[in-house]
């Protein structure tokens, strides 16, 4: 049995590297990441590395979870220390404004042509974002000092000139991602925003493990409890398995005439328990991100009281943050499910293919079962998400272990690989059928 199941990987293994088009989209999406990744440790002019990187070692809380989703780029303050959030933030703003504003309304029913111009407008509200947040970043860093009182950037450098080549520069890295990240979506296979969070989160798990070995052989924590906290990400990984496969299929009956006699063929309409998939937990966090960031950039009393509420980890306030995470991401999974499957839309593609749902007239009854169905499944999409990203903290919080472990990121790494796969074998399988339906050549016998 073990033999037969190890052939029959083998078998897929040399399937998947045969596929000359799959192999060349995998390898251009692998060299994107590969850039990104060292693009990571390239340091931003004019700091002081050494000093930099103890300094944002000894933040911990917002900046450790900012930092995970940059790849270390932050803790490093390298030329992608922004990451790809602005970018994720343009994309949201742009998303709710499409759904209230006629003009953008209309421009995404032009098709393809609206969608550019979209885009475009994306893009340059990326532009604009990171330059508010690299202006406000680099002016705070130019009022802090490192561990033994050392400044965090050259002074020979000048103050002005520091901050103008230091917005440059991270306004420059962030185009850069973002570039790299539409080159992966045109050129490569899977999500590029996503496999790109995806690369920076998984860059940290070699580093977490050994972090949490030392933290055992040094008996900071009990084997034990190491032990079972490995236990817990495991079982967290399966129950996020478990839940992205699961799916509600929905009946649906195709009606065949032929020779005079009405054929009834079944099949079903896949509706996923979580069909909003990774988007609304990187939405709440980025959304998060910026006041909590904004409230790091100032000294004043009140605004060091917000902070502390909106850190995920602090024990006194970082109730408020869960409680706004979970509203944030069951708001997203209603919002971006009904922007992404409209029912109305998928009636009316189920009646021009002459299919429908057994009980259920076609039209606007099919449309209002299908919001229904969506909403229901929704509801369990929505608590278990919150119940993934926000349960793992608030655990290792109470057990107070000295890293951060969160449900946010196992459910990336996760959602993304799965999403990954469901992609390389839909291609596989369109190859296969244009393969099958290609006419052979006839053989000329002599």
């Amino acid at each position: 049995m073990a033999k037969a199941s190890s052939s029959a990987a083998t078998a897929q293994t040399q399937s998947l590297f045969q596929n000359e088009g799959l192999r060349t989209k995998l390898l251009f999406t692998l060299f994107c990441l590969l850039i990104y990744r060292l693009g990571v440790h390239v340091p931003t002019p004019g700091i002081n590395s050494e000093v930099v990187k103890s300094f944002f070692e000894n933040q911990g809380g917002l900046f450790g979870l900012f930092n995970t989703f940059t790849g270390g780029a932050l803790n490093q303050f390298s030329v992608f220390a922004l990451g790809i959030m602005p970018y994720i933030s343009a994309s949201i703003i742009f998303q709710l404004l499409t759904a209230t504003v006629p003009y953008l309304e209309a421009l995404k029913k032009e098709g393809q042509h609206g969608q550019k111009k979209i885009t475009q407008y994306t893009r340059w509200s990326t532009v604009v974002l990171a330059m508010v947040q690299g202006y406000a970043i680099s002016s705070w860093l130019m009022g802090q000092s490192g561990p033994n009182g050392e400044a965090l950037y050259y002074p020979q450098v000048g103050a002005i000139s520091f901050q103008l080549m230091t917005v440059i520069t991270l306004v420059a890295g962030t185009c850069f991602i973002m570039w790299l990240g539409e080159q992966i979506d045109e050129f490569g296979i899977g999500q590029g925003a996503s496999l790109i969070i995806y690369a920076g989160i998984a860059a940290g798990i070699p580093s977490g493990a050994m972090g949490l070995w030392t933290l055992v052989a040094n008996g900071q924590i009990n084997g034990l409890l190491g032990l079972m906290l490995v236990a817990f990400m495991i079982g967290v990984v399966a129950f996020i398995i478990f839940m992205e496969v699961s799916q509600r299929r929905l009946p649906i009956h195709v009606s065949q005439k032929g020779g005079g006699k009405g054929q009834m063929m079944g099949s079903f309409f896949p509706i996923k328990v979580n069909p909003s998939g990774v988007i609304p937990p990187i939405f709440a966090s980025s959304i998060l991100m910026m006041p909590a960031t904004i409230s790091s950039f100032s000294d004043a009393a009140w605004v060091q009281v917000v902070q502390d509420y909106m850190n995920p980890l602090s024990p006194t306030g970082g109730g408020l943050y869960n409680i706004l995470f979970v509203a944030l991401i069951v708001f997203f999974c209603f919002f971006y499910t009904e922007i992404v499957f409209p029912p109305q839309e998928i009636s009316d593609n189920l009646k021009k293919s002459g299919k429908f749902i057994p009980g259920v007239r076609a039209g606007k009854s099919t449309a209002n079962y299908i919001s229904a169905v969506m909403e229901r499944v929704n509801v369990v999409g929505a608590i278990y998400l919150s119940a993934v990203c926000i349960l793992p903290t608030i655990l290792i919080a109470r057990l107070n272990v000295p890293f951060y472990f969160g449900g946010t990121s196992l459910l990336i790494l996760v959602g993304v690989a799965i999403q990954m796969i469901e992609q390389v074998n839909s291609y596989r399988y369109e190859a296969i059928t244009k393969a099958q339906r290609r006419p052979r050549k006839k053989r000329v016998q002599f």
